[in-house]
């Protein structure tokens, strides 16, 4: 519930309206777990709002800290079962989480660990907001940037999504700065012209991975729904309404979408868009058979891009010890239920 939804109920119980106030600071700025905790409250108000309502909090089934970075990969179970990952990044200007939005993934990405077992359900708002609360808890940190680029499509959970993005930047609650959030898409195009219309301050990331439909349908099957001229078309008048740069994500697969032709071939698509470009060496995971890059070839294909003009980064690989790709360590456990079962 937002700080409105919560107000009308708790003055529905007969309580006055401060009490909304309290109940939700107790739950996104002390990020309690339990009613109980709460204990500003009386006892038996207490017992009345754990008797009314339910807070879903994340439990940590397993969590795996690199060697090399710190980077810390958590898979977390929720109230039904189901496992979701998050992954926590420290860079110099703090601590970066990236959630999931979904069980699983439909979206079929042929480089991707989270979409192999298909979609399960989607999450609630309360779900995605509970990754960020309970990696705060256990680390002792303070998070103060979030990325949506893990197991899920956001856009295919839209309304979920909205509203975490809403509670997640509420300046009464957590409060943070929506110029800290980014949202990842691989191009559910409808949902991107709807997202432009908000106008929110957020990074666009837009998981692009080829410079024509050919190879772009044989990694994605979204691209099959909405090619690339579509994808393209829906990010040029999102710029446009919103004035906002996108990023494009581009997943470097070995002889796949890393030749020089290929280079070319982006840079006429993305001519004179507002745009930054992220180079990624595809993760590799055992049941996809896609091999990264070279680093001589990802360091040409930068070049090649940046000669161009472009903003070219190429994304630095952190915690590769711990499987930190969201849905590597949702399938092992997923397996080993299953063989042991």
């Amino acid at each position: 519930m937002n700080l409105t939804e919560l107000t009308a109920a708790v003055t529905g119980m007969g309580l006055p309206k401060f009490r909304a106030g309290q109940i939700y600071r107790w739950l996104h700025q002390a990020g309690v777990t339990a009613f109980s905790e709460m204990t500003d409250l009386s006892l038996s108000l207490r017992e009345r709002l754990d008797d009314s309502f339910v807070i879903f909090s994340c439990g940590i089934e397993k969590k795996q800290v690199s060697a090399y970075d710190s980077t810390v990969k958590y898979l977390f179970s929720l109230h039904d079962g189901e496992w979701i990952e998050s992954v926590v990044m420290k860079y110099k200007y703090g601590y970066t989480i990236c959630v999931s939005s979904q069980v699983g993934c439909r979206m079929g990405c042929k480089f991707c660990a989270s979409t192999l077992n298909g979609v399960v359900r989607n999450l609630a708002p309360s779900e995605i907001l509970s990754q960020v609360y309970a990696a705060e808890r256990d680390l002792q940190v303070r998070i103060s940037h979030v990325v949506m680029m893990g197991m899920g499509e956001p856009l295919d959970n839209y309304d979920n999504v909205m509203k975490f993005l809403e509670l997640i930047s509420d300046e009464n609650g957590r409060n943070i700065s929506m110029r800290h959030i980014s949202l990842s898409t691989c191009g559910v195009v409808p949902r991107i012209y709807e997202l432009a219309e908000k106008k929110l301050q957020l990074t666009l990331s837009v998981s692009l991975h080829a410079p024509n439909d050919e190879i772009r349908s044989s990694m994605m099957p979204v691209n099959r729904k909405w090619q690339v001229s579509e994808l393209i078309g829906a990010c040029r008048a999102y710029t446009e309404k919103t004035s906002r740069r996108i990023s494009f994500e581009y997943a470097l697969v070995s002889g796949k979408n890393d030749t020089p032709a290929c280079a070319e071939e982006l840079s006429r698509l993305l001519k004179g868009m507002l745009c930054h470009i992220n180079l990624i060496p595809v993760n590799e995971v055992r049941e996809t058979g896609m091999r990264k890059s070279t680093p001589e070839n990802v360091k040409r294909f930068a070049s090649a891009l940046a000669a161009k003009g472009f903003a070219v980064t190429v994304r630095r690989e952190l915690g590769s010890d711990i499987d930190a790709a969201c849905g590597q360590l949702r399938r092992r456990a997923v397996r080993e239920q299953t063989n042991g079962d």
